[in-house]
Parts: C-alpha cells; structure tokens; sequence
C-alpha cells in the first residue's frame, strides 16, 4: 500500500528499481540528494546547530540545490543556492517559489573556475551575513547520514551474495556513504566510483574534458568528505561516452536520465563483463531534464555502446580522455587532506 505523505520531499526520495539486464540493477532518482538534505537539516535542528527561520547555504550544480531547497521548505528554514550554470531556467524558478533565492556565477566550461568561483561567492556572503549556515556538501560528513536507509532498500532488493556499486564520487556522501552502510551490513560490496576528467579527488586535475563538464560528480577543489579508502576502482568518463551512454540507457530501457547516470551505466556495463557474479547496482541521481539541450538533442551523434571500451591503467600519468579505469584497491589518497572519518555513521 502506498504511503501518505507529509510533504514532497519524503514522498519523491525513494528511488525507483529497474533491472536494465542480467544482474544489473538501476536505482533512478528524480534527485537523489534529498536523503542528504533530509538527514542533514533533520540533524542540525535536532542538535540545536540551527533553528527554524535560520538561512542555510550552499553551492550546487542543481541536484543539491533543488534537495535543499526541498529539505528547507519542509523544516521551515531559509535557503540561498549559489549555483552553476547548469542550474537550467525550470529548476531556477522552482527553487524560487519553493523560497529558495539563488544566484549564479558566471558560465564556465573550466571545472575548476567554476567550483572556485561559487565557493569564493558564498566566502563572501558568509562575511555578510554571519548568522547563515553554510552546509558544506562538499566537505561535511553530516551528509553521510541520510544513505543508510538507501542501504537498506538495496540489502532488501538484492538477494544476498556479492554485490558491485556503481556512481559518481562527488562530494562522498553518496556512492561512499551508501557501500559503507552496506559493508557494515555484512555486505560483500565492491564499489565503483566514476569521475570526470579535470576532478582532482583521485588525482586527474592534469586533464580536461574537451567538452562540456559532467556536474556534480568530481571537482577541481578538495571534497574533505570523500572516504578514498572505501572505492576499489575508479573509472574517469569523458561527456562523449557520457552521453552517449546516456542515450542508449534511455533507448533500450527507457530511463530518462542525467550525464552521471549514463556514465554510471557505461562503468556498470563494463565492471559486470568484467565480474559477471556479482550483482552490480548502478546509480542514476536526477533525471536527465537539465541535459536535454547539452546532450540529449545531439543523440545523432551517439557512439554505439559496442565501439566504447575503456583504456585500462595502472597509475594516474596514464589517464587519457574518453575513457579510463583503474584498480583502486581501498587505498588512501596521498595528496588530500588526512582527517578522521566515522565507520558509516557519523558521529555528530
């Protein structure tokens, strides 16, 4: 029976289960990041760390931003979104009537200009304006908190037996969170993190995408809250093979969704050729609405996923554009920050 909700944000999180294959899973999202901000915000109130009416800010790409936005409407907060360009004309007016304000930086197909610029921004608003909240996506392990119950809606979908995850890196608290949860589970999980060529959260800040930026799932700037130690291998997917990949997703199983999912897709697909007994969960965050125009109308263009295979490397210096991978083996990064993280669940 279907449950009666309280407000949109509890009711559009869970996501929705399709089998694209054999043993190969798709959780798609309309935004994923709503059990992020939910948790999140959730907690802040919980521990007094802000009360209702507060103004809570934050950079974001658009899955984030519309997350927050949704989380704060449903606590009673104040939200401010410095957002990237990406945050296309349809969200920006539905963050606006949800209350959220929001500001852009100026267009940039440079990841780092980009992410430096929305961070300089809210630096700046925070001098301003020093009763706001900054959320800190990018940094906070508070967003951990709410993917242990996507945790438990994969331990319940996926019979027991090894299991491969598959999704964008990002700010950590996603792909990282969600396979952390699971291994505390008791769950054999290997995970499988996918970057943009340009991110330097695994070390490829010596490349570029000679198109446009996959957003929001890797960086030019530091994500503290990556746990490195959680991923066995990383795959690097230019907006090519992205798209591309995209594209077929929506041609042969009719899942309409974003550049992180088709990149997530093409990783899935090949880490399941590799390592066919393990059941591989691919994740697809939001809906591909914001690409429609970048991406999804140049579908003419679209490489057959046949012709796609990655290049196969054994240290970063080998990194090439379209399509790389690599063994991470659950190391540490060597060049990030060194901080204390909690198992799974943090500790706040």
């Amino acid at each position: 029976m279907k449950q009666l909700h309280d407000h949109l944000a509890e009711a559009i999180k869970d996501p929705d289960p399709i089998r694209v294959g054999d043993h190969l899973i798709c959780l798609r999202f309309e935004t994923m990041k709503v059990y992020s901000a939910l948790g999140a915000v959730r907690h802040l109130l919980e521990t007094g760390a802000v009360r209702p009416g507060d103004t809570l800010i934050d950079s974001s790409s658009g899955i984030y931003a519309h997350a927050l936005a949704l989380a704060c409407h449903r606590y009673g907060m104040k939200c401010h979104i410095v957002g990237s360009t990406t945050v296309d004309r349809t969200l920006k007016i539905q963050l606006e009537i949800l209350g959220a304000t929001i500001e852009q930086v100026p267009s940039s197909n440079n990841l780092q200009l980009d992410q430096n610029l929305r961070v300089r921004r809210i630096g700046e608003i925070l001098r301003e304006n020093p009763t706001f909240h900054w959320m800190q996506q990018y940094h906070d392990d508070i967003h951990y908190l709410g993917y242990g119950a996507i945790a438990d809606l994969v331990d319940e979908l996926v019979p027991a037996g090894p299991l491969c995850l598959v999704g964008g890196v990002g700010t950590g608290a996603s792909t990282g969170a969600i396979a952390a949860y699971l291994r505390d589970r008791g769950r054999d999980v290997n995970l499988v993190g996918v970057q943009p060529f340009g991110s330097i959260t695994f070390g490829a800040g010596h490349t570029q995408d000679p198109e446009m930026i996959i957003a929001g799932i890797g960086s030019s700037i530091e994500f503290r809250n990556v746990r490195h130690e959680l991923y066995d291998r990383l795959h690097w997917v230019s907006f090519d093979y992205a798209m591309s990949a995209a594209v077929d997703l929506l041609r042969t199983s009719g899942v309409f969704a974003g550049l992180s999912a088709g990149a997530a897709y093409l990783s899935a697909l090949w880490e399941h050729n590799c390592d066919s007994s393990r059941t591989h969960v691919f994740l697809a965050a939001d809906t591909g609405t914001r690409y429609v125009e970048s991406a999804f109308s140049r579908y003419a263009e679209a490489r057959p996923m046949a012709t796609m295979r990655p290049r196969e490397i054994d240290s970063l210096e080998e990194l090439a554009v379209p399509w790389s991978a690599m063994s991470w083996d659950r190391r540490e990064s060597a060049w990030a920050e060194r901080r204390e993280f909690p198992s799974a669940t943090p500790s706040h």
